[in-house]
């Protein structure tokens, strides 16, 4: 497990953006059932990201670390490009690969989140995703999931071969068909959103969803307005419904001149 980063209010999103501010914290607890925490997170801006490691034992936390780090590194601008994105996970695919060398399984990672961009000027989230993390939305008070999994059952429901209520429950839920890491470069699928004040992100693991339904998640954020608060209670209540998984949230809330609330 690495943790990069502090819960921080009022970062001004960029000069020339007068009046919008940005908050954001992250949380990440073991759960109930697994020994290590193979999570990590990287929340500082310009980058919120969230890793879910995998290969067993120390080597998933590796995997995490190296995916956190590397783009932690590329973060020497108050903006980043698909490119610098890129070259971190090319980087941090070289680092798993030196990790993985005595493991006969392979070692690996989920890698997504959002980081700052431009668009002709103005600020906005680039949002990006390799595995099954997730980055949800609120806006207008209305939570909307942007990332789509790359993971079997999320195939089997672009199929029609299985309903997307039935997915998180199915046998092969845990079974990702893309990763950071197993030496392959992954190139990420990446979605823009401008940065608006009222806007609310939330980057997890599958830690969170896999014990909490996209209407409890809506629920939790609407009654916690703080990103701190927000990231707390999503966590504490996927551990008390069962934690069977390592859970992660990291929150993020555009800011403006009024101090508008997420998803205002």
């Amino acid at each position: 497990m690495t943790e990069l980063g502090r819960p921080t209010t009022a970062h001004p999103l960029a000069p020339g953006t007068t009046g919008l501010t940005i908050d954001w914290a992250g949380v990440t607890d073991v759960g109930l059932r697994r020994a290590h925490n193979e999570d990590s997170y990287v929340a500082q801006a310009p980058v919120f990201v969230v890793a879910d490691g995998m290969g067993g034992h120390s080597a998933g936390d590796v995997a995490s670390d190296a995916v956190v780090r590397r783009i932690e590194e590329a973060a020497v601008r108050d903006r980043l490009t698909t490119d610098d994105l890129e070259e971190a996970l090319r980087l941090a695919t070289a680092d798993i690969a030196v990790a993985a060398a005595e493991t006969e399984l392979g070692v690996g990672t989920t890698a997504t989140g959002a980081f700052l961009s431009d668009d002709d000027g103005e600020p906005e989230f680039t949002i990006f995703n390799v595995g099954d993390s997730r980055v949800y939305l609120v806006d207008a008070g209305v939570l909307q999931q942007v990332t789509v999994d790359h993971s079997v059952v999320q195939e089997m429901v672009d199929a029609g071969l299985l309903r997307a209520e039935d997915a998180e429950n199915h046998p092969d839920s845990n079974v990702i068909t893309r990763a950071v890491g197993f030496d392959v470069a992954q190139r990420p699928d990446y979605w823009r959103v401008p940065a608006r004040a009222g806007l609310r992100l939330l980057v997890c693991s599958d830690g969170l969803t896999k014990e909490l339904s996209a209407a409890d998640i809506e629920r939790v954020l609407a009654a916690e307005p703080e990103s701190l608060g927000a990231a707390s209670a999503l966590v504490r209540a996927a551990v008390e419904a069962g934690g069977r998984d390592n859970v992660t949230a990291v929150v993020v809330d555009v800011r403006g001149t009024e101090g508008e609330q997420p998803g205002a």
